[in-house]
């Protein structure tokens, strides 16, 4: 589909492409000559304190706005129309991006500075220097899971974990499944979140898609329906057409075989056992729960959940297995009233 957009547009028809601001940098499209640049995007913004990653439409910076203008009349004279006044680009818009360093869970990247040696990490000459708090937190957060000592060094764990091109949570997690004795479902749970969203809703058909996605709904949560749907997959031979049928992306099913693949390369070349704990879910949700337990959650006597570390208001998400249902997660661990039990973090918004 994306490829339709190089096609002449038919006779008496004008062409207009919405893009992402992708399109800034790596596009260059024949014939385009008006852009009009409503002069915001859609960034990944990390909360250190909140431990919570969301999507957020911020102002662009001006770099970014004469990069937009910049695809109008690649072929010819062209035009650009912004949104917003010459006043707002002079005095509001910040000169240039901020950079992805300064925005994102620095866990994996601490993780992997410390396994190079990098052991002050607060006084490393970054070319763009995260804030300190983001540092501190990633730090934190390694503590938690046992990849730093109290010193701040490298555990053997920590070792174990920087070898693994994942996030920490996810890396522990792998790690935890191996003790357990349920590695080989971890695998594939760890390959199918790298992959994104795996279901699709055409617009006239979104009620049978719904009806086809509910079937692999496991009352266990979305970690558990993942794996569910791999394994669909898998007894049918990975085959496109049952993909087809099901409304899954085949694509996202190949990829996530991929990377099972090279984790499962990985656990070889450090002899870690590949093991299936069959049906015992219990033993997943406990490895899931070693690498995510700080996403923990208590329901709320009025709606929804509140995380245990910062009391934050969650809600479970719409397009999770557990949505509309009541919650019916093991109590790995239960609080002093018999109603409010801690969860394993599911995929919360």
């Amino acid at each position: 589909m994306q490829s339709r957009i190089f096609d002449p547009a038919p006779p008496g028809t004008r062409k207009v492409v919405v893009a992402t601001n992708i399109a800034e940098a790596s596009l260059t499209i024949d014939g385009i000559y008006y852009v009009v640049d409503p002069g915001f995007a859609k960034q990944n913004v990390y909360n250190p304190k909140q431990g919570l990653e969301s999507l957020v439409i911020t102002p662009i910076s001006q770099a970014s706005a004469e990069q937009r203008a910049g695809r109008a009349g690649r072929t010819g004279p062209g035009k650009c129309y912004r949104l917003y006044t010459e006043s707002a680009f002079r005095n509001e818009m910040p000169p240039t991006s901020i950079p992805e360093i300064q925005r994102i869970n620095l866990g994996m990247t601490t993780l992997t500075m410390k396994a190079m040696g990098i052991n002050d990490l607060l006084s490393f000459d970054f070319m763009d220097p995260p804030q300190p708090q983001a540092l501190i937190s990633a730090m934190e957060q390694l503590y938690s899971l046992g990849a730093l000592d109290e010193e701040g060094l490298l555990t053997k764990l920590g070792r174990k974990m920087a070898e693994f091109p994942l996030e920490p949570p996810l890396s522990k997690m792998l790690l935890a499944s191996v003790d357990l004795g349920c590695s080989d479902e971890i695998l594939t749970m760890i390959a199918m979140i790298q992959t994104g969203n795996i279901f699709y809703r055409p617009r006239e058909k979104q009620a049978q898609a719904d009806q086809k996605r509910a079937k692999f709904f496991q009352p266990e949560g979305d970690h558990l329906t993942l794996l569910a749907v791999y394994e669909a997959w898998k007894a049918k031979n990975f085959s496109g057409p049952w993909c087809f049928e099901n409304f899954i992306q085949s694509r996202s099913l190949r990829r996530a075989q991929d990377v099972r693949k090279q984790l499962v390369s990985i656990m070889d070349k450090y002899k870690l056992d590949v093991v299936s704990a069959g049906k015992n879910f219990t033993k997943i949700r406990k490895a899931i729960t070693a690498g995510f337990f700080f996403h923990g959650a208590r329901k709320d006597p009025q709606e929804g959940y509140r995380t245990l570390v910062e009391n934050q208001a969650v809600y479970i998400h719409p397009s999770s297995a557990l949505f509309s249902k009541a919650a019916r997660l093991g109590d790995l661990s239960r609080s002093s009233d018999d109603d409010q039990r801690v969860y394993e973090g599911s995929d919360c918004d």
